[in-house]
């Protein structure tokens, strides 16, 4: 019997390390292979992405131009890939930022309780009753159309997904044996949130974290084609999709590739997560 249990144990961790190995290999193959394409940007585009030719515009998909060009004679593929930069830059940036934030807060929240935990936990109540699009762009549109107002529209809504995750955390490992070992030993209260109980909160929202990264990105692709993003004519693949709808009909390969490249990028962030969470035995 003992054997027979042993056996199953060792086969089913086998079957499930296997069945996150496969798509974390796919989502870092993916996520490395734009990292590699923003970083090398300058040697693999083939023309200068805002060089405008008008004896070249519309032009379909040839040799010389493998996406075909804009309505302005712009090389598609050279935009695409110098758009990898401000894409993954959106999709980092847009997590980081929210997930500091809402880390602290849960942190505090769930370590003291408490009257703090009330405040904190009534001010979560109040951003997530509004819709968070709505409330984004409300922000957005305060602050000025640009990269710097969505990452703060974005830490400043996101952050709540976070706070929650890591507060649940807290309110059940702050009573484990390990945390009253330390408190008993007179550690401070820092010491204990963030080098015993922070460590082994965090797992669930790096894994979250992977996740909201499509999240961010496919908001960052809305705002620049509202045109209250990355503004033109900087290569960005939600203005890239804006300015060719209305040649939709006689140029499709202007919004293709682009909006091919977002489902991509989002893929890799998709199986990247998948995989950990499989791994690590995370349930998002």
């Amino acid at each position: 019997m003992n054997i027979s249990r042993s056996v199953n144990a060792r086969f089913g961790w086998r079957l499930k390390f296997n069945s996150g190995v496969v798509p974390l290999i796919i989502g870092i193959s993916i996520l490395g292979g734009w990292l590699l394409v923003a970083i090398f940007a300058p040697l693999l585009a083939p023309y200068d992405p805002i060089f405008q030719d008008a004896a070249v515009r519309l032009k379909p998909p040839s040799m010389a131009h493998p996406f075909g060009t804009d309505n302005f004679g712009r090389d598609v593929l050279s935009r695409v890939i110098w758009g990898a930069r401000i894409d993954l830059q959106i999709a980092t940036f847009g997590v980081v930022f929210a997930f500091v934030i809402g880390t602290t807060v849960g942190s505090i929240a769930g370590y003291y309780g408490g009257w703090v935990d009330m405040v904190l936990m009534r001010l979560i109540d109040v951003v997530l009753a509004f819709p968070f699009l709505v409330l984004m762009l409300t922000i957005i549109v305060i602050l000025g159309p640009g990269l710097g107002s969505f990452y703060v529209a974005m830490a400043l809504v996101g952050w709540v997904s976070y706070a929650r995750l890591i507060r649940a955390q807290f309110l059940v490992l702050k009573n484990s044996d390990f945390a009253i070992a330390a408190v008993s030993l007179g550690y401070s209260h820092k010491r204990v949130m963030f080098r015993h109980l922070l460590p082994n909160a965090i797992l669930g929202s790096i894994v979250f974290s992977m996740s909201d990264a499509v999240l961010v990105l496919l908001n960052g692709a809305a705002i620049s084609y509202l045109g209250l993003g990355v503004q033109p004519p900087t290569a960005e693949w939600g203005t890239m999709i804006a300015e060719g709808q209305g040649f939709i009909t006689i140029g499709w390969w202007i919004t293709t590739f682009p909006g091919l490249a977002i489902v991509l990028l989002a893929m890799g962030f998709s199986m990247l997560a998948d995989g950990l969470g499989e791994i690590l035995g995370v349930r998002q």
